[in-house]
């Protein structure tokens, strides 16, 4: 299925039905007097979030969504049917925007959160609510009133504990087929990864999270460079960012200090969120090598980098762990004392 994070839709709710003008005619019943009755509410528009769903693409072809006019009135008193209410449905971490992309209408942070977005106008009244002792018999009755319509945005934002974040080729799509379930594309050439993809880790009974892996940052990227800021609002639920270097590349250090240009540049809290920094692909260093990146790394992020290979497995289940702590907020040894010794998804590696 084509992955769509964001799109613009026009919705308009139901007029309300109008209300009937309308006399008793009956044999044998003289001076029957009006009879009209109401019309019916207009349909209403809603939004809400729906589990098992990830993507917009539903509303890529189809972008009119209008609910229907209620039933008018009728004679004898009859009064009209509301119209059924339209039910937009939509992935998890759905955002709503008004047209100027800026207003932000509501946040649908949770499976089964709704939200109102236009109200159908009520039905008119028939003639028989304006009888009374001096107008017995009013010929006229009240139009329904008239629905609300607007422009508004859908935009997407993958609800995921973790992140993963890097330049292009940093292994991060490797990283997550080697955590979890998920089959990303890998390649040797930049931009591999069009589009974030979500994996679910499970390091054992009740320790899984889930990790998104978003595609290839570059210099520039915060306004707009390469696949800009299209991706970015994706990690911005996340509770930590899994920072990957390619420690094979030329400069490793301008490779982490570009990442981390492009996130402060992008949003202060996004460039606050707690951060592991890992260097991958250390199966093509030695020993020596591999010291000295550490150093030079540790002296720019001011934390001690996670040493790892995607291929191979190795440090891959300490940073995930690592990981795992920050989100749940437990102490690592207890985390993994307890899940090593239920399950280790290596074992048959």
């Amino acid at each position: 299925m084509k992955f769509l994070d964001q799109c613009k839709i026009f919705i308009r709710s139901g007029n309300g039905g109008a209300g009937a003008v309308s006399f008793r005619r009956e044999k044998f019943i003289p001076n029957g007097g009006p009879d009209g009755g109401d019309g019916g509410k207009g349909g209403d528009v809603w939004i809400e979030a729906k589990d098992g769903l990830n993507t917009l693409i539903d509303y890529r072809y189809q972008q009119h969504f209008k609910a229907r006019t209620g039933t008018h009135g009728m004679g004898r008193q009859m009064h009209g049917a509301n119209a059924e209410d339209i039910v937009l449905y939509v992935p998890v971490g759905t955002e709503v925007f008004e047209e100027d992309h800026e207003t932000l209408i509501v946040d649908l942070d949770e499976p089964g959160k709704r939200h109102l977005l236009a109200l159908g106008g009520n039905g008119g009244w028939g003639n028989t609510r304006f009888k009374g002792p001096i107008n017995q018999a009013p010929k006229f009755a009240l139009p329904g009133q008239d629905g609300e319509e607007k422009w508004i945005w859908l935009r997407l934002k993958l609800i995921a504990d973790a992140g993963l974040v890097g330049l292009p080729n940093a292994g991060k799509s490797t990283f997550l087929a080697a955590s979890s379930s998920a089959k990303p594309k890998i390649a040797d050439y930049p931009f591999t990864t069009l589009v974030p993809n979500l994996g679910v880790i499970d390091l054992g009974p009740e320790q899984r999270f889930v990790m998104a892996d978003i595609p290839g940052l570059i210099e520039g990227a915060s306004e707009g460079a390469g696949l800009g800021t299209k991706f970015l609002g994706h990690v911005e639920r996340t509770k930590v960012l899994i920072h990957l270097i390619d420690g094979t590349q030329e400069d490793p250090v301008k490779a982490y200090k570009t990442i981390r240009k492009e996130l402060n540049a992008y949003d202060e809290i996004l460039g606050s969120k707690t951060e592991l920094v890992a260097i991958n692909k250390i199966d093509s260093l030695d020993a020596d090598a591999r010291k000295k990146l550490v150093t030079k790394i540790k002296k720019v992020s001011g934390q001690t980098p996670y040493l790892i290979s995607g291929v191979t497995g190795e440090g891959v289940r300490d940073l995930l762990f690592a990981a795992l702590e920050t989100i749940q907020g437990e102490k690592p040894e207890t985390a993994q004392a307890e899940a090593a010794s239920a399950y280790n998804p290596w074992d048959n590696a």
